[in-house]
């Protein structure tokens, strides 16, 4: 399945997503997260609410990683702890106005990638197609 340890890395709540979404893992650090089974892509999230209420998202965002998000739906899980709460999906058309945004900083800040910028929690409720609820 693509999971090597269920209890590290958040494996456990990656395994819960993929078991109530259908979705299959793609493996490596490269690409999207997830397949489904006719072959559509997609990066998955997953965020404590009892911790932070904004998902994470890459480390070095910059325009080629930006155009890769562009391509797929995003899957985002949302926990109280250890207990999945909701799953929402939102499309590249949901998320332009980050991609957007992201994309004008980059360039503003003279091709300087970056560091992580966050999607928050209230946007994803708001914006998304929510697809499970506990």
């Amino acid at each position: 399945m693509g999971i090597n340890d269920i209890f590290q890395d958040n494996g456990g709540k990656l395994l819960q997503v993929l078991l109530i979404t259908g979705l299959e893992v793609l493996p490596g650090r490269e690409g999207n997260d997830a397949k489904d089974a006719n072959g559509n892509e997609y990066e998955l999230k997953s965020v404590n609410s009892l911790l932070t209420k904004s998902f994470s998202t890459h480390h070095h965002m910059n325009p080629v990683i930006i155009e890769k998000y562009r391509q797929v739906d995003w899957i985002f899980a949302v926990y109280a702890g250890i207990k999945l709460l909701s799953i929402h999906q939102l499309t590249p058309t949901d998320l332009e106005p980050y991609y957007s945004k992201w994309s004008d900083k980059w360039h503003a800040d003279g091709g300087k990638d970056i560091n992580n910028p966050k999607i928050p929690l209230k946007f994803v409720l708001e914006h998304g197609r929510t697809i499970y609820r506990a």
